[in-house]
C-alpha cells in the first residue's frame, strides 16, 4: 500500500490514481513476475465457482452466456444440471396453489 497515492483506498489493489484500482494488465504482469500463471488461475477459479454455484449464476456474474459456463460445469461434474435460471421469487402468471377442498 505504500506505493498507492491513497493508502486508505477501498481497493484491494489500488492504482496510482486516487480512487482507482490497479489496471488488469499491470496486475497480470505483477502476478506473472511472481510465477502465477494467469490463464490457469482464472480457469481454476471459474471451475471452483461452478462447483459451488449454478452455471447460469456464474455466467451472469461474469457477463458470459450461460452455455459458456455449462460446458466446463459438465467437464468437472458439477451437480447443478437441473437448476432453472430465472426469478424464483414470483409465481408464474395464472399459477394457483392446489387446494384439497378441506378447510
Amino acid at each position: 500500500m505504500n506505493t498507492a497515492t491513497d493508502p486508505t483506498s477501498r481497493w484491494l489493489f489500488p492504482g496510482r490514481r486516487t480512487g482507482r484500482p490497479l489496471g488488469p494488465n499491470h496486475l497480470s504482469a505483477l502476478l506473472n513476475e511472481v510465477g502465477i500463471p494467469i490463464t490457469a488461475a482464472r480457469g481454476a477459479a471459474i471451475r471452483q465457482q461452478l462447483l459451488e454455484l449454478p452455471a447460469p449464476v456464474v455466467a451472469d456474474a461474469l457477463g458470459h452466456h450461460d452455455r459458456t459456463t455449462s460446458r466446463p460445469r459438465n467437464e468437472i461434474g458439477g451437480t447443478w444440471s437441473r437448476y432453472a435460471a430465472g426469478d424464483h421469487e414470483r409465481s408464474p402468471a395464472g399459477w394457483a396453489p392446489k387446494t384439497t377442498g378441506e378447510s
